[in-house]
């Protein structure tokens, strides 16, 4: 095997998959009932596994956040996709926006958790997809002279983020941060 080649996956076995996938939808439940920092004992105990093998599968927290949120943030992703063949790309950022704010405040505390604990030897995270996914909408945004020029999609994130975690414990947080949200992205747009 040349040496830069990686080396062959295996597949993991009958019984390790599953537990993987019992913890990963033990820590989706309580995630979604505490927030993305829920104790690690605490999704093992619910998965029914040791803390060993939630570690054998999931060597830090991030990683866990990432298998736990990888299939919405795909899905964010798509539509960002998607929302680049709309004929006004400002709009379609701000739609993307409001859907990654959506996202955030339903996910609590995932945004902060996954960008506090980035661990960058895990190849392509949930951040850099979300990252890539928005930057293209910006791009298309920025040229059709439809945003400030000067704006960054790390900046717009951060935004969307503060916004999120500030509304994520009001009792209608969603619909308070797509407010905020629209107010700031007004903000955004070119003068």
């Amino acid at each position: 095997m040349p040496k830069d080649a990686a080396p062959p996956r295996r597949t993991m076995r009958a019984d390790a998959r599953r537990n993987a996938e019992k913890i990963v939808a033990a820590a989706g439940a309580l995630i979604a009932e505490q927030g993305a920092d829920a104790s690690l004992e605490e999704v093992a105990r619910r998965a029914g596994v040791g803390s060993a093998t939630l570690h054998r599968h999931f060597p830090s927290r991030q990683a866990l956040l990432e298998a736990v949120f990888k299939d919405r943030v795909e899905a964010l992703c798509a539509k960002a996709g998607d929302l680049l063949a709309e004929p006004d790309p400002g709009q379609a950022l701000s739609t993307w926006l409001r859907a990654v704010g959506a996202h955030a405040v339903a996910n609590r505390g995932l945004g902060a958790s996954l960008m506090r604990d980035a661990d960058l030897t895990l190849g392509e995270t949930c951040h850099d997809m979300i990252t890539n996914a928005g930057d293209a909408l910006l791009a298309r945004a920025r040229a059709a002279d439809a945003v400030r020029p000067e704006l960054t999609i790390t900046q717009l994130l951060k935004l969307v983020g503060a916004i999120a975690l500030a509304t994520e414990q009001d009792i209608d947080g969603p619909a308070e941060a797509d407010l905020l949200l629209a107010i700031a992205i007004d903000g955004v747009r070119a003068r």
